[in-house]
């Protein structure tokens, strides 16, 4: 059965954060489920978000949901177990809509997961997000 794999001690880290102003940009609005809150980049040449979960996963798919004018043409999903080094999973190619987007992920165990957003639609290179959703299964 496939279902939301972050959960309240998933540990979350950004590359920024639109003028550092985490109350009302921060990481922690990826996952809030409020249509009314996002993660908000700052300007930069790629931006990415890196989840450690509190156990093994296995990822099935990634849901990601921009505001339009500010996704990426490319993303670029990595993935590690315990303390390896991140490998390529997928890439990725996001449409610049306000759509809620699914990407099929091939099957992958792991326990961290870096997305990588590249080439933004913004002149700027800022990325806003309203949800980002890991759906899979959780490993016993």
């Amino acid at each position: 059965m496939t279902h939301s794999l972050v959960c309240p001690q998933t540990m979350s880290r950004v590359s920024s954060v639109l003028n550092r102003n985490t109350r009302q940009f921060g990481k922690k609005h990826l996952f809030d489920q409020d249509e009314e809150t996002c993660w908000n980049s700052d300007q930069g040449p790629s931006q990415w978000v890196i989840l450690e979960f509190p156990q093994r996963i296995r990822v099935s798919q990634l849901q990601i949901q921009f505001q339009g004018g500010f996704s990426s043409h490319r993303g670029c999903l990595e993935g590690s177990k315990g303390s390896e080094a991140l490998s390529k999973i997928v890439n990725f190619y996001p449409e610049d809509n306000n759509s809620l987007q699914t990407f099929p992920v091939p099957a992958a165990e792991v326990d961290r997961l870096k997305v990588t957003f590249e080439d933004a639609t913004d002149f700027f290179g800022r990325v806003v997000i309203y949800h980002l959703r890991v759906l899979g299964e959780k490993k016993v």
